[in-house]
């Protein structure tokens, strides 16, 4: 399989199977994230040829005969396929429509079984299509997308330069509920800094309820020293919240989602790993992290999310 750096994928695409199609970001500009700077590029598209060649590769874990064998003597099921490919990279719903269409033709070449195609997604990528590139690309399997919205507060997206606004978080949303593309979103604590925690989880409340996202999935920022966010730190510029604040902005979040989703908080980088069903789960919830709070040691969640850094 070709893969380049570190492969990233959200922890509920864990049965997914992972092909990648692009490496590293386009954006490649938020203040706080380091993840594809082990790269010696700072985007890459994968060839249709490597592509085509994994592929090839996955079809084989279905019909290999030594992998039958196998099942059949530990008396498990024949493996029957994937039934959905997780486009790896950090944003490969920035392609043209005409390489995503032609990837989703490989797929069904190789892999008929599989019923939808997932990858991550800025806002800005859903921006460049049209609304009848986004049917077509469903009518071809995409479904399921993760979105890194990060935040609704229009004053984090702007410091932290992620390159659009909270208006178009509801604009581009709008827009794949019109085609029938499902979506999730990544939220990330501490991201409107110190002070500002409860004021960052409220507007991203006000902006979420606008769209349908399945899934609101969170993680807590952690600050790397070789971010620009760590020198902005450094500089005065910036404050970073605490862990307490951190929690109890996840609870202020909880606590004004109003739409029906899925809240989860299953990141390595979390404090606490909370899941479940808004509005049903909401009392549970932040009745669950109202009594961590209260009976929380600052420097301990200090030193516990230091030591997740090393992880």
């Amino acid at each position: 399989m070709h893969f380049y750096g570190t492969i990233w994928r959200p922890p509920y695409e864990a049965d997914s199977l992972l092909i990648q199609a692009t490496a590293g970001c386009t954006h490649h500009a938020c203040k706080f994230c380091t993840l594809y700077e082990d790269l010696p590029f700072r985007f890459r598209m994968s060839p249709l040829e490597e592509v085509e060649a994994d592929l090839q590769e996955a079809q084989l874990w279905g019909t290999d005969p030594m992998a039958r064998l196998s099942v059949r003597l530990q008396g498990l099921p024949e493996p029957q396929g994937p039934r959905r490919v997780f486009l790896v990279g950090a944003n490969p719903f920035v392609l043209l429509p005409g390489r995503l269409e032609e990837i989703a033709g490989l797929i069904r070449r190789y892999l008929p079984a599989v019923e939808s195609i997932g990858c991550f997604a800025r806002v800005t990528d859903v921006g460049l299509k049209s609304d009848e590139d986004l049917r077509r690309l469903r009518s071809l399997g995409y479904d399921g997308l993760t979105v890194g919205v990060e935040t609704g507060d229009g004053e984090a997206l702007a410091f932290m330069n992620k390159g659009y606004q909270a208006r178009d978080i509801v604009e581009q949303a709008a827009r794949l509920d019109g085609a029938g593309i499902s979506y999730s979103f990544f939220y990330l604590a501490g991201i409107s800094g110190a002070g500002r925690g409860r004021e960052g989880a409220l507007r991203s409340a006000e902006v979420f309820n606008r769209t349908r996202p399945v899934r609101v999935g969170s993680s807590m920022l952690t600050v790397f020293p070789d971010s620009e966010l760590y020198r902005e730190i450094q500089a005065g510029n910036w404050k970073e919240e605490s862990e307490l604040e951190k929690l109890e902005e996840l609870k202020t979040l909880i606590e004004h989602l109003v739409i029906p989703t899925r809240f989860e908080t299953d990141g390595a980088s979390n404090l606490v790993h909370v899941r479940g069903e808004l509005p049903r789960d909401r009392a549970a919830l932040a009745g669950y992290l109202e009594r961590l709070i209260a009976g929380a040691d600052e420097e301990a969640l200090r030193a516990y999310r230091v030591n997740l850094k090393h992880l």
